[in-house]
């Protein structure tokens, strides 16, 4: 990843923590007055979009096959917790918005919209359904090209008895370049699978 256009390319909701902490190193997202509103958020309900619960899936799913996570997914990183920040990010505003591909060799890439960004990391299998990520962003200065902060974060997902759709949790932490812990965010994460029969509109990221 590398800066274009004398603006920091970043990732995932790392825009909205290095914007918060680490502002004299960035560009266009560095705007805190931007930042404390309006803020854009996600679908209404996208929380809330689980089939079933775990436990019956489990039940009339014995015997079949257990469905993949392996595929290509739209989804929304949600704001979640994080009302005690500064500066503050309501519950529900969207972090970041865009294109997820997890491979079957167990890593994973990431196309932000927000961002305008590709980035990478590792995930495995934890239980029935049941998946965690774990990503390593890096953000450099608009003007020097010099590496501005490390960025890890995490997923906890759950995969709908369909396959169709996953959600989950995640954690932001954002370090300086000498790797001191500069700051913190959660939320929550919502994805719908992509498919070779699915069609725009309906493939857009939703913002």
């Amino acid at each position: 990843m590398k800066a274009t256009s004398g603006t920091v390319t970043m990732t995932l909701g790392a825009g909205i923590l290095l914007a918060i902490s680490v502002s004299n190193a960035v560009a266009g997202c560095g705007d805190m007055s931007s930042l404390k509103g309006p803020f854009q958020f996600a679908v209404p309900g996208a929380e809330s979009r689980q089939e079933q619960p775990l436990a019956q899936a489990d039940t009339k799913l014995r015997g079949v096959s257990t469905p993949s996570i392996v595929g290509f997914w739209k989804f929304q990183f949600v704001s979640k917790g994080n009302t005690t920040h500064n500066p503050s990010i309501p519950d529900g505003a969207l972090l970041d918005f865009g294109y997820m591909q997890w491979h079957s060799d167990g890593t994973e890439l990431i196309n932000s919209a927000v961002h305008s960004d590709f980035c990478m990391g590792v995930w495995a299998q934890t239980g029935f359904l049941t998946f965690e990520i774990n990503h390593f962003p890096i953000n450099y200065g608009p003007s020097t090209g010099m590496i501005a902060s490390y960025v890890n974060l995490r997923e906890q997902d759950t995969l709908s008895p369909s396959g169709d759709s996953y959600t989950g949790t995640l954690t932001i932490d954002v370090y300086d370049p000498m790797g001191n812990h500069v700051d913190h965010l959660a939320g929550t994460v919502v994805a719908t699978r992509l498919t070779v029969d699915s069609t725009l509109p309906g493939a857009i990221p939703s913002n």
